[in-house]
Formats: C-alpha cells, sequence, structure tokens
C-alpha cells in the first residue's frame, strides 16, 4: 500500500505545493499523537487543572514575534502549556454546566472534516458538506418527532439557535400584520407582546435583547417548584402580535414547561411559540421519557444543541422551523456573488455566511448510535442523575428539587457551607460541578451529560463529595 506522501509525489509537480502538504501531514500526524496521549493520561489527573498549571499559561501572554515559528514547535507548546491546564470533561466525571463530552465517532469526523475545510453556505462550494447537513438535520427532526415540512440546521451554539428563531417569529408576527421588516427595519413597527415564564434562561432573554425587546418590557410567568411555567397563571388574551418563549429542560431541574396546555391556545389567537430546549427537547428522544415534553412539538420553532446531551463537539446548535418560509424571510441574504437556485442554501437558514462543517459531526454520532443508541444515552444518563441523588440524600444532603431528567440540585446544609462544599471538591479533584441559586438557596448543581459516565463514576463522586463535606464539619 503506497503512503500519502508517496501518492502525492505521483500526482504533484509543484515542489512548493508538495513540501507545504508534506508539513501538514507532519503537523496532523503530531497533532494525533499529542492528541492520543491527552486522551490516555487524562483519567489520571484532577478534573481541574492545578495552580501551577493555570500559572503556566501565562507563556501564552507575551507579544506576537516577528519572525516564523515551525508548526511542530507551535503545536509542542501548546500542548505542554495548554494540555494540563485544561479541565477534563471527556472522562465521565465532569458534571458542570450541562456539558457532555465527545462521542468518539463525532470527534473523528471532527478531525476529518477539518482536514476537509469545507464552507457549506452554498452547496456549490461543497455538495459533501451540504448534503450530510441536510441528511443530519433531517434525522435531528425525525428523532424529535417533528411535524412534517419543518425545517432544520446548525448553528454555532444554542443562542445563536434562540437568537434565529426568536428574528423568524419578530419578522412572522409583523409580516402577517403587514409590515415587512426587510424593506422597514423594526423601528415603529408594531408592538410585538412577550411572555415567558419566570425561570427563562439567560440565553433566551440575550436572544431576546439582541433582537430589539427589551427585558423590561417582557412578561413574566410564574413558574412551580421544578421551575415550569403554570398553565393556571399563564394569560389568555394573547394575539397575533405575541411572542411566547417555553422551555424544554429547566437548566437547573430539567423540569419542562406545561407545552399541551399553553401551546394550543397561543397559535389559535395567531401568536407564536418558540421553545428554548437546549438540552431539555432531547427527552422527545425516549420512548420513557418523551411524556415529559407532551405537546412541544406543537409549536412554532425550537432551538436545541448537539454538544450538550447527544455528546458533539462544542459549535453544534440547532435551530428548527415549522415552516421554511418564516426562517428564509428572517435569514435570507441578497449578493449577486450568493445568487442560487439550490433548494436548501444554509446562507438563507441562519446568520451564518461563511461556516464551518458542523453539521458532519452530528451526522456522525447519529449514524453511530442509531435511534436506540440517541434514547439508551437520554435514559441512561437521567438513571444515573438519579442515583447520584439517591446517594448523596443517603448521606445526609438535600435535594432541593425532583429530579426529572439529568440535573440534580443539591445542597450541603446552609449556603455558606453548601459554597465550601463546592469550592472544596472542585479542589479535590475526584469530579467537578458547580454551584447556582434555587429559590433562595444556594445549590451544587449535578448535570450528568457526558455519555462516558458509569454507574462507577457516580459512586467514586458522590463518595467524594460526601468525604469532602464531612472534612469541613471536622
Amino acid at each position: 500500500m503506497s503512503t500519502a506522501t508517496e501518492h502525492l509525489d505521483r500526482v504533484h509537480t509543484n515542489p512548493t505545493s508538495n513540501a507545504r502538504i508534506r508539513e501538514r501531514i507532519a503537523v496532523t500526524t503530531e497533532a494525533a499523537r499529542r492528541a492520543n496521549s491527552y486522551i490516555a493520561n487524562a483519567p489520571h489527573r484532577p478534573i481541574a487543572p492545578s495552580a501551577d498549571a493555570i500559572a503556566g499559561l501565562d507563556v501564552f501572554r507575551r507579544p506576537l514575534q516577528d519572525a516564523p515559528i515551525a508548526a511542530r514547535e507551535v503545536l509542542a507548546e501548546l500542548d505542554a502549556f495548554g494540555s494540563p491546564a485544561t479541565v477534563v470533561q471527556n472522562h465521565g466525571r465532569y458534571f458542570g454546566f450541562v456539558n457532555g463530552g465527545v462521542e468518539p465517532a463525532a470527534a473523528g469526523a471532527a478531525i476529518l472534516a477539518t482536514a476537509w475545510d469545507q464552507n457549506p453556505g452554498l452547496a456549490a462550494a461543497s455538495p459533501a458538506a451540504a448534503v450530510i447537513d441536510e441528511v443530519a438535520a433531517s434525522w435531528v427532526l425525525d428523532l424529535l418527532d417533528m411535524p412534517e415540512g419543518t425545517v432544520a440546521t446548525f448553528t454555532s451554539g444554542a443562542t445563536l439557535a434562540n437568537f434565529t428563531g426568536i428574528v423568524a417569529a419578530r419578522d412572522a408576527l409583523l409580516a402577517r400584520a403587514g409590515w415587512n421588516v426587510n424593506e422597514r427595519g423594526i423601528f415603529g413597527a408594531p408592538r410585538i407582546r412577550v411572555i415567558v415564564g419566570d425561570e427563562v434562561h439567560a440565553s433566551a432573554l440575550k436572544s431576546l435583547r439582541m433582537a430589539g425587546f427589551g427585558p423590561g418590557e417582557v412578561e413574566r410567568v410564574p413558574t412551580d417548584a421544578s421551575g415550569r411555567v403554570l398553565a393556571s397563571e399563564f394569560p389568555t388574551d394573547t394575539d397575533a402580535l405575541t411572542l411566547v418563549l417555553l422551555q424544554a429542560g429547566n437548566v437547573n431541574t430539567g423540569g419542562s414547561d406545561p407545552f399541551a396546555q399553553i401551546i394550543p391556545g397561543v397559535r389559535e389567537r395567531g401568536g407564536w411559540v418558540h421553545v428554548d430546549g437546549a438540552f431539555g427537547l432531547w427527552a422527545a428522544a425516549s420512548s420513557a421519557r418523551r411524556h415529559l415534553v407532551e405537546g412541544v412539538q406543537l409549536a412554532d420553532s425550537w432551538a436545541t444543541d448537539a454538544h450538550k446531551w447527544l455528546n458533539a463537539p462544542y459549535d453544534s446548535g440547532i435551530i428548527i422551523v415549522r415552516e421554511d418560509a418564516d426562517l428564509r424571510r428572517a435569514m435570507k441574504i441578497e449578493a449577486p456573488y450568493v445568487r442560487t437556485d439550490e433548494p436548501r442554501p444554509l446562507i438563507h437558514l441562519t446568520p451564518h455566511m461563511s461556516q464551518r462543517a458542523r453539521g458532519v459531526e452530528t451526522w456522525a454520532l447519529l449514524a453511530a448510535l442509531g435511534r436506540d443508541g440517541v434514547a439508551a444515552l437520554i435514559d441512561r444518563t437521567s438513571d444515573l442523575a438519579a442515583d447520584f441523588a439517591s446517594r448523596l440524600v443517603e448521606g445526609g444532603a438535600e435535594l432541593l428539587a425532583p429530579v426529572v431528567l439529568n440535573q440534580a440540585l443539591i445542597a450541603f446544609g446552609d449556603d455558606a457551607t453548601t459554597d465550601a462544599v463546592i469550592t472544596a471538591v472542585q479542589a479535590e479533584g475526584t469530579m467537578w460541578a458547580g454551584g447556582t441559586v434555587w429559590h433562595g438557596r444556594h445549590a451544587m448543581r449535578i448535570s450528568v451529560s457526558d455519555a462516558a459516565t458509569t454507574g462507577d463514576d457516580v459512586a467514586a463522586s458522590a463518595s467524594a463529595m460526601l468525604r469532602v463535606w464531612d472534612g469541613l464539619r471536622d
């Protein structure tokens, strides 16, 4: 079998081009070796980096030099000082921020897609990336049981997916009222009423602000002990200029709003419902848990994320809109050099023009897992979160809200003690979880989102937390 460089010699005659390609192959090979070493050694170090490793990052804080540095030397420096200062998120004991790990097929696909260096904004620029994005998006719609004709694609994250859905909603509602945003902008436009739950996520509020809706003008509806909107308190006087934001998966409890009780009335009166489902929307992919998001498919738009619970790499948000025309109205871009008759040009579906072929990674993980594998991931991590909470409660900790999906909220006595436990646990190194505030109480938020997490990881992590707590009480 011929090597890559032997093949290169047969097809290329430009010595400069050949040398550059050989360098790229050598650096890519070296990067793979260092990445493999990182993966192999990460389970044997604390989850959080040491103080010395963080201090070592000062090596990067220097003026840019004049002369070039060899690529392999740059890579060696990056590995020597960057790798030790990372937080280990891919080995089953990281429970912070609803951050999943990376599924192996997705990790491999990211490497290949980087080598491809494709821009799928137009299919003409990358037929492969455009088709893979289309297929991956269709698989997502199928898994979530979305309505026929719904359109989806990938964004740089759930925040941008929320923003895209909210802008599509704004422009659609105004268009129905006879106001063309593309011609007249939003100054002087009819006022849109915006309604959210009290536990709306900061990402959704940020997206509203970027779309021109002031946070002070947003109406809030009370929520229950799990952060779910109280349907009995939801306004019944919405109209055709109303935008409602609901939530699938409260970031602290995993609870989802009562979609089936709220959405039909809003839509019957002409309003638009957008669902922020960064992680909780994936409950729809599990036959055992889809009842938790019953009625979510009745909405007009949805935002979710493949990097959280599905374990794609970061930069894998997903926007879903019921009507293709509503999405294109808001996102379409006109310029002579991007005119196209392609049926699904990505530049008309999100704010991105040039964009990474991010759908490749989600395609790879879905192809590897299949429908059953995705459901098993949702069910297993949810069961592990319940087991985690049970172990801590048996050890004397307090569970502040029922475990619904993969989130557990834990207090270790008063606020000061809980904060001290969180700080000490992060320093101890067995696992990592962060803090939050829930209904006035300081809490540790445990998110079981990494596909690599096992029952042994949960047992070891819970034991470490209780041990640290005991040490603080001595």
